[in-house]
């Protein structure tokens, strides 16, 4: 018996993918957020990246761009398994402050904050078993999730200076 080759995907800012077993998901974050859920006896789960923890004006229409509406949209992958949302398993990564660390802002304008605020936010008001959270510091984060094994590693870059160039080589296991 072969196996088929595991299938990579690279999500952009705004996206999110649910998938099973054969997929291997990443994405490079800044301040942005990836949600992780994983079911370990499906062996499904799914990321996003999303850029913004809520949109400012109404929509008919769901945004991977957004925290809250990110989540919908991976809620409703959860909820065609059939499968409790409890049963999953959620990781948290991102919100780096990318931006303070470059021009020294802070305060009430800090989108990295407010996407790590929403991350756990939402994991409170599902009730979501969190297993790991990797959210703030200055640095920006290459982020890998192996779908068929559940495991997240994530890269941070050493130097916040460095922009969207990892360059970095702590890499850790979330």
């Amino acid at each position: 018996m072969t196996s088929s080759p595991r299938k990579e995907v690279f999500l952009h800012p705004g996206e999110w993918l649910f998938a099973d077993r054969e997929h291997v998901i990443s994405t490079l974050l800044g301040s942005c957020v990836s949600i992780v859920l994983w079911h370990p006896q499906l062996q499904v789960g799914g990321m996003c990246h999303y850029l913004l923890a809520h949109r400012n004006e109404r929509s008919s229409q769901l945004s991977g761009r957004y925290g809250d509406e990110a989540m919908l949209l991976l809620l409703r992958e959860v909820l065609a398994t059939g499968r409790p949302l409890q049963e999953f398993r959620a990781k948290l990564i991102g919100g780096a402050a990318i931006l303070a660390t470059l021009e020294g802002e802070h305060g009430s304008n800090d989108v990295a904050a407010r996407n790590a605020d929403m991350a756990r936010l939402l994991a409170r008001q599902l009730g979501l078993t969190v297993q790991a959270e990797d959210l703030g510091g200055a640095s920006p984060r290459m982020v890998v999730f192996d779908v068929q094994s559940g495991d997240v590693w994530v890269r941070l870059s050493q130097d916040p200076d460095t922009g969207p160039t990892l360059t970095g080589t702590k890499r850790k296991k979330t």
